[in-house]
């Protein structure tokens, strides 16, 4: 009998480089001794969640693969409670009321529900119920993401509602759906939300909308032109009507994105001293511990959101590559797996997740260079949080169990 090999090298390698960038410089972002209050510690109970995530990674390592596809919607179910538990009994923090309390622990559960999302839509979309030319399946699968987004929303937290609606289009494309009709629903929420940065966005948009509708059905006709103009009304009055439907910061955020010079001392501080924190490491970087922007605490919360920054300014253009290499065979894995292995549950899963994880670097990454506003999307495996890193090693560790099982689900 042919030997197959249970163990895929390439998602620990490049999951566990991750998580150990990650650690030292949540040490270096909160070791000086300019650290404030509630910021000893943090190196520790960040490693705590580490070794936490390492035993789920055992747990659903070993656990029938059939066992997770068939509780998906329990599952779905119990994170969609927590999300209802969060407005209710949450503990607000910067703003937003995403976290509960456990002891000494704080818990986000959005970062959860959005895996357990991917996993039900995807329980959804291999469903040989589901008709992929039925426009009411389609509904359901779109509202499945909705409904989870909708309560982050309400907390409000605005980055991660965008990552909740990310793997959306690709799994329900690669489930069998016309992308047609998808574009037809997605234009004019596109627009509408697009008149929230400027008027020359919305319109570039706009005839981008109508360019994808004529490459698609290779023709023009008149109900694009209506359900884009559609659109493109609702976008022209939430661009007009921004100031008294976004909350002051996240009209500034937006600002702050179109010109940081705008306001230096102020809201694009961050923005701004990032940018010299990345810039100043130049090709080999200052040093572990060395980073001045870090060590003397330019960046404020620099553990969380702009983690990169101190990996730039320390380790360099050689050490950010390097952490850029590791998400690269971490994603382009999950995406050979997705073509490997003939299972369509097993496919929307890891194709949800990769669009999902580069969807967090892209951002948040994104967020420290300027090339997008500053809306609080955590790096994977790297920035300061016992959520985010659970929830991730959760799923690498279910791309692991599939490999494993790869013989029996499909090859």
């Amino acid at each position: 009998m042919e030997k197959i090999n249970k163990f895929d090298p390439w998602l620990v390698i490049s999951m566990t480089g991750a998580l150990v960038m990650g650690l030292l410089a949540v040490y270096s972002a909160t070791h000086s001794a300019t650290q404030g209050p509630g910021e000893t510690g943090m190196f520790f109970r960040q490693l705590s969640w580490t070794l936490v995530g390492a035993l789920v990674v055992g747990v659903i390592y070993f656990t029938d693969y059939r066992l997770i596809r068939e509780n998906s919607y329990i599952m779905y179910g119990a994170g969609i409670l927590l999300l209802l538990a969060v407005l209710v009994f949450g503990r607000k923090v910067a703003g937003q009321t995403s976290w509960v309390r456990f002891g000494m622990f704080s818990f986000q559960p959005s970062e959860l529900t959005k895996m357990v999302t991917i996993i039900a839509l995807a329980r959804f979309l291999s469903d040989d119920q589901t008709d992929m030319d039925n426009p009411l399946h389609l509904l359901i699968s779109l509202c499945i993401p909705l409904v989870p987004a909708a309560l982050v929303l309400m907390q409000p937290d605005t980055g991660t509602t965008l990552t909740c609606l990310s793997f959306v289009v690709p799994m329900v494309v690669l489930a069998g759906f016309n992308l047609y009709s998808i574009l037809v629903i997605l234009v004019p929420i596109i627009l509408l939300l697009s008149g929230f940065f400027n008027f020359t966005i919305l319109m570039v948009i706009a005839v981008l909308s109508i360019v994808a509708f004529i490459l698609i059905r290779k023709k023009a006709e008149l109900h694009q032109f209506i359900i884009t103009g559609a659109g493109l009304a609702g976008g022209l009055l939430t661009w007009k009507f921004t100031a008294s439907i976004l909350r002051p910061h996240q009209i500034k955020r937006i600002q702050i994105f179109l010109d940081p010079m705008s306001d230096p001392r102020g809201a694009g501080y961050n923005a701004l001293q990032s940018k010299i924190a990345i810039a100043s490491g130049g090709l080999t970087g200052k040093g572990f511990l060395q980073g001045t922007q870090t060590q003397l605490r330019y960046i404020p919360a620099q553990w969380t959101d702009f983690i990169f920054c101190v990996i730039a300014e320390e380790l360099g253009l050689i050490g950010s590559t390097l952490l850029l290499v590791f998400f690269m065979i971490l994603i382009l894995r999950l995406v050979w797996m997705v073509g490997a292995i003939k299972n369509k549950f097993v496919e929307l899963v890891l194709a949800g997740y990769a669009t999902l994880l580069m969807t967090h670097v892209f951002i948040n990454i994104g967020m420290t260079i300027g090339l997008m506003p500053v809306i609080g999307v955590p790096l994977p495996f790297v920035s300061y949080g016992g959520s985010s890193i659970v929830a991730n090693m959760m799923m690498v560790a279910l791309a692991m169990n599939f490999f494993r099982n790869r013989r029996n689900i499909g090859y």
